[in-house]
């Protein structure tokens, strides 16, 4: 009897008891203060209100857990609980997403911006839960607008002839540099400013906070031409083994703080872009705007190539206002 009543007490006992508390890991491969490392650690703190301490973060920021690839293999097998990751890792299970890596397919950054927050976005996302990914997409993250630094100022694509250009390691990305007139060299980022010093290459494509914070501009490329030739978001996703193992009700604070960490970020990345544009033009970097239409149409020939199958979506994404 005593043994009865000692084991209902502590059944009681246990009833009343929080349950566990769950330390996540976040990871990102950009380094602390970077806005979508904010981001995330403040939709951690959310979730840490909301839940009274039984879910938190712990932020691994500048690829202190591997590069993109390796964290997204973590990722999937549940060592890493949230990850910012760049979408081209998630393309070769989910092929839709890479409609975003067209050039031009987005006219601007408002409407990339009214693209990922509205039905399509969310479209998207659930493509990549849906995919054998094993991860959860859980909301877009605003990487910029890429446009082109040189060491000699470029106004028109005839300028760019015998020009030799690093971008990113995708033949879709190189096609589209040879198509703007350059030649598109394929280069791992950690190189790219010994190749500018060595003249290996004559420049490179990126945004501003980018441009600034690799000293590319010190290395010789102090003409940014604003040719807004890719503007690509970036994703935010969960492991799909800890998403199944949370309640609906902490799925959808997750879901919640996800998509409200979507719009504070691009706050941050405006505001940092704006920054680092007025730091690189206190360095004495140029900053040349054109007309992109001769852009546009230079690359028309890299949409028609890459983007046959992904037509009906493109045209979806074109009709967006």
């Amino acid at each position: 009897m005593i043994i009865r009543r000692t084991l209902i007490a502590l059944a009681i006992t246990m009833a009343a008891l929080p349950a566990l508390a769950q330390t996540m890991k976040a990871a990102d491969v950009h380094p602390p203060g970077y806005p979508t490392v904010v981001a995330v650690e403040n939709m951690g703190k959310k979730l840490d209100a909301a839940t009274q301490g039984r879910i938190k973060f712990q932020m691994f920021p500048g690829s202190v857990l591997g590069d993109e690839k390796a964290m997204i293999e973590q990722t999937q097998v549940g060592a890493i609980q949230i990850l910012r990751t760049s979408l081209g890792p998630i393309g070769p299970v989910t092929p839709e997403v890479n409609v975003f890596n067209m050039p031009f397919v987005f006219r601007n950054i408002a409407h990339m911006r009214a693209v990922i927050d509205g039905p399509i976005g969310q479209e998207l996302l659930d493509k990549v839960s849906a995919s054998p990914n094993k991860l959860i997409g859980l909301a877009w993250m605003d990487g910029g607008s890429r446009s082109l630094y040189t060491k000699k100022p470029v106004r028109s694509p005839a300028d760019l002839k015998g020009q030799k250009i690093r971008m990113m390691g995708n033949p879709l990305f190189v096609d589209t540099m040879n198509a703007m007139g350059g030649n598109g060299i394929s280069m791992g980022y950690g190189e790219v400013f010994t190749a500018l010093q060595t003249g290996v290459i004559d420049g490179a494509e990126n945004n501003p906070p980018s441009l600034y914070t690799a000293n590319h501009f010190k290395a010789g490329a102090k003409y940014y031409t604003q040719t807004n030739h890719l503007i690509i978001p970036e994703i935010l996703v969960m492991s799909k083994v800890t998403y199944d193992k949370l309640s609906p009700a902490d799925q959808a604070l997750v879901k919640k703080f996800a998509r409200e960490a979507q719009f504070e970020q691009r706050k941050l990345w405006d505001a940092a872009v704006a920054d680092y544009t007025a730091k690189l033009k206190a360095e004495g970097v140029e900053f040349i705007e054109m007309d992109n239409k001769v852009w546009y149409d230079a690359t028309a020939p890299v949409r028609a190539k890459y983007g046959a199958q992904y037509a009906d979506l493109m045209a979806r994404i074109d009709a967006v206002k």
